[in-house]
């Protein structure tokens, strides 16, 4: 049983990183845009609800499988393995939150660096 919850999760998560890779072709190509420049904090948003509830899910069957453990006689042992396979499956998920972050960084520094140039006065004018 848990052999098929690992295959689901990786099924899952393969499918996801196939949708990530397409999704960020298509961002590059339209990165010029500037209506793409606001698309960016709601896709974002999107995205990490997306972790959230694939957090949610991972930690629920999570809490299931200990559950099980302790109706085990090698509960330690079982405790574990469920720990193990927790973070096999949560890593993924850091990995894709931490891309993420460094892509919501680039795009507030995107921001800030407009709004100084459009502070800046124009130096043509003055000797």
């Amino acid at each position: 049983m848990i052999r098929v919850r690992l295959f689901w999760l990786a099924g899952w998560f393969a499918a996801w990183a196939l949708w990530g890779g397409a999704h960020a072709q298509n961002m590059g190509s339209a990165a010029s845009d500037g209506s793409e420049l606001q698309a960016e904090p709601q896709d974002i948003a999107i995205q990490r609800q997306a972790l959230a509830v694939q957090r949610d899910a991972i930690l629920k069957s999570d809490e299931q499988r200990q559950a099980l453990c302790w109706q085990k006689f090698a509960v330690n042992a079982c405790l574990i393995e469920s720990r193990r396979i927790r973070r096999q499956a949560l890593d993924p998920l850091a990995q894709q939150e931490l891309v993420l972050n460094a892509r919501e960084r680039a795009w507030r520094s995107t921001q800030r660096d407009l709004r100084l140039l459009g502070k800046q006065p124009d130096k043509q004018g003055t000797p």
